[in-house]
């Protein structure tokens, strides 16, 4: 489904992010990037969604080099791969409906579209009862499922998340990896990036660890192991 061909980013002399990576993801597989901070996991993530380029090196998604794609392509790239940060990313004057409905405007969909489904993926998330809070009236757990519901709601293949823990307490955070694996298990790929050593030695899921922008590892099931 995805595959990273001898990936390279080069900012400066100084500063190298990624290292002719190489690997694939499967479809319906969970696999999570781990290293340190800098090692290049969010530098990663920004070339799968075309947010920067590489400067080396081929990205396919299926079968198309999405560095070859037309920018008009490009937003129906980024609504089959949904993303999660660690910092939500949420419209502070708009409620979780208004928040997840906004990602189905911004895509052109109808009004009946947007009231089938924003209730539907605010459901699966659990926040049906906290549709029409904002996100001051939310916890941080709540705010990252709000950010989830939206990246879910175009239905996409894949949904990356980047340290969607990050800024939560170890109840959230258990909250937030179970609903990534129930995602998983409907049948969405998903790509976690993180360097909680906890989570990873739990999910006994295929990791790919990252040190100095160079694959150091790739193991199925893998643990949190870096030198």
């Amino acid at each position: 489904m995805i595959r990273f061909e001898n990936i390279s980013k080069i900012y400066n002399s100084h500063s190298v992010a990624l290292r002719s990576v190489s690997f694939e993801v499967k479809p319906q597989e969970f696999l999570s990037l781990v290293g340190r901070s800098g090692a290049g996991k969010s530098t990663l993530l920004k070339l799968l969604i075309a947010e920067e380029k590489p400067t080396h090196g081929k990205i396919f998604f299926d079968t198309q080099d999405i560095l070859k794609m037309r920018p008009n392509e490009l937003p129906f790239l980024r609504r089959q791969i949904g993303a999660v940060f660690q910092d939500f990313k949420l419209l502070p004057k708009k409620t979780a409906y208004e928040n997840v409905a906004f990602a189905m405007e911004v895509a052109g969909k109808s009004d009946e579209e947007i009231k089938s489904d924003v209730p539907k993926v605010l459901d699966l998330v659990g926040l049906k009862d906290k549709m029409n809070n904002f996100p001051k009236q939310l916890s941080g757990g709540e705010k990252q499922r709000v950010a989830i519901a939206r990246a879910l709601v175009h239905r996409p293949s894949v949904i990356v998340a980047d340290e969607p823990t990050g800024n939560l307490d170890p109840i959230n955070t258990w909250d937030i990896i179970r609903l990534l694996l129930k995602i998983n298990e409907l049948g969405t790929t998903v790509i976690l990036a993180t360097h909680d050593k906890e989570i990873i030695n739990a999910l006994e899921k295929r990791v790919v660890s990252l040190e100095n922008g160079s694959v150091i590892r790739d193991e199925n099931p893998g643990r949190y192991i870096l030198s």
